[in-house]
């Protein structure tokens, strides 16, 4: 492909005077002869740089090829013109574009087979070719969907399910699309979120085998993928999807970040994803459908996310959202978790089990555990509130746990920085409160005089003040 040059000649009555004699030739059976004709004012033309007339020559070639339904010269005329020396870039990409139009009917007239040679045609003569990345692409995706379906016959094996959807996201993940300046934002968020979407359907796949025998990749599982799916993601722009008009692709999206965030147990992420969705317009108008289903979502796995500065701060926000108030069970196991008083275990699966283990979250014994332990670790920072000394008998009966069970998860939450504690095993007693040094307690000394002595000096001169306001009053009633 030469750089565009001034144009030396206009061969448009030449181009105007062949085609009607090549259609004649095509039509009576001669089409080799049509395109040997059209070849040599083809050369003419693009050595000529008249790009009008040698893009109406190369899309007459592969017309007359198409109309007489022989797909082999079909597929060698775009092989061939697209490699001519110093092809013009605008009558490769118009040759590919006509090809592209015509990828549909072939593949409902003349079969798959016929439609796979022109889509391998088509990708190998835009291979490495920055000016037809983005057909490149939607070629590919076709390609992609194509093996997908392979995937999901009926009739595949496993071992053929898993070869089929690992070569079509194969071919997406391929695509940096990301970099594509000729693909609009709304066709580049599509693609990522196909990458996406193939990735995860493949890493499932892969988990599903972990452990069967035989199973060469069955020890990581669908690891790498999932890794692959988090990256992914991260080149999604959010702020493109707050438009109103790409609702579709952040529910989308949002829905596919939700599976990568409860694969890795973040449930926090989960919960903050949810309330992406919960927040879109058409959601949240859905009281009583989507919109009470996504934040039920959120209120499960908020209370399910571990305890730090952000879980807290989002579940009192939640809390004091007017929407919650209106779904009575899930503002009171909200409410539990952000009042400071202990909750007995036994207590919150008799209210709140047969309502929860119904949905689809915690008919899962993990996540069911996982609200346990929750329950657990909100007692434990209530208790070390409250207590500055503990025995670690009465701890135990307080949780409703086992000695063991209270100190593995005391030790947890010791490790993690949520509470600061010791254990006198012998002695049985959990101390909550630092030993303290003699600075520090002269430092609280002083910190308590200071404030001693500026309420005392407040005091004085409101004292002084209503002496004063005082003595006015009689000397003017005098």
């Amino acid at each position: 492909m030469a750089d565009p040059k001034k144009q030396e000649k206009d061969y448009t009555k030449e181009v105007d005077a062949l085609l009607p004699e090549v259609q004649s030739l095509a039509k009576a059976g001669k089409l080799q002869d049509a395109l040997d004709k059209i070849y040599v004012l083809e050369k003419q033309t693009r050595n000529a740089s008249d790009m009008k007339s040698t893009t109406r020559l190369v899309k007459e070639a592969s017309e007359l090829c198409y109309q007489a339904r022989n797909f082999e010269a079909l597929n060698n005329n775009i092989s061939t013109l697209c490699k001519k020396h110093g092809q013009l870039k605008a009558s490769i990409q118009a040759l590919v574009e006509q090809a592209m139009g015509w990828l549909e009917d072939i593949r409902k007239t003349e079969g798959t087979e016929k439609w796979l040679e022109l889509i391998e045609t088509l990708r190998t003569v835009t291979e490495g070719k920055i000016f037809l990345e983005t057909p490149r692409a939607r070629i590919t995706l076709l390609l992609a969907h194509y093996h997908e379906s392979l995937a999901n016959a009926p009739s595949a094996t496993p071992a053929s399910r898993k070869e089929a959807l690992q070569l079509a996201s194969d071919l997406l993940s391929d695509l940096q699309v990301e970099t594509y300046s000729s693909m609009d934002r709304r066709e580049k968020t599509e693609f990522l979120e196909e990458q996406m979407r193939l990735l995860i359907a493949l890493a499932r796949l892969k988990d599903s085998e972990l452990g069967q025998d035989g199973k060469r990749d069955s020890i990581g599982g669908g690891e790498s993928e999932w890794v692959r799916v988090r990256v992914g993601g991260r080149k999604v722009n959010e702020e493109f999807l707050k438009d109103k008009a790409n609702e579709d692709l952040k529910l989308k999206y949002y829905d596919m970040m939700i599976q990568y965030a409860l694969y890795q147990s973040a449930y926090l992420d989960a919960a903050k994803y949810y309330y992406k969705v919960w927040e879109t317009p058409s959601i949240k108008e859905d009281v009583d459908g989507r919109g009470r289903e996504a934040l039920e979502h959120i209120v499960y796995y908020i209370v399910l996310a571990p305890h730090d500065n952000e879980q807290s701060d989002m579940l009192h926000r939640l809390f004091i959202d007017p929407a919650l108030s209106k779904l009575e069970l899930h503002y009171a196991l909200v409410k539990c978790f952000t009042t400071p008083e202990l909750m007995r275990w036994p207590g919150i699966e008799q209210i709140y089990g047969p309502h929860l283990q119904k949905t689809s979250v915690f008919s899962s014994p993990k996540l069911w555990e996982d609200l346990h332990t929750r329950v657990i670790e909100h007692n434990i920072r209530i208790v070390s509130q409250y207590y500055t000394r503990i025995t670690l008998t009465r701890l135990t009966s307080l949780l409703d746990l086992t000695q063991q069970q209270t100190e593995e998860i005391l030790c947890r939450l010791v490790v993690s920085g949520t509470v600061w504690a010791r254990i006198d095993r012998p002695a049985g007693i959990i101390n909550f409160r630092k030993s303290r040094s003699a600075e520090d307690v002269m430092n609280d000394w002083s910190s308590d005089m200071q404030r001693l002595l500026g309420l005392v000096e407040k005091t004085w001169m409101g004292v002084n003040a209503a002496q004063a306001a005082q003595s006015r009053a009689v000397k003017a009633a005098s």
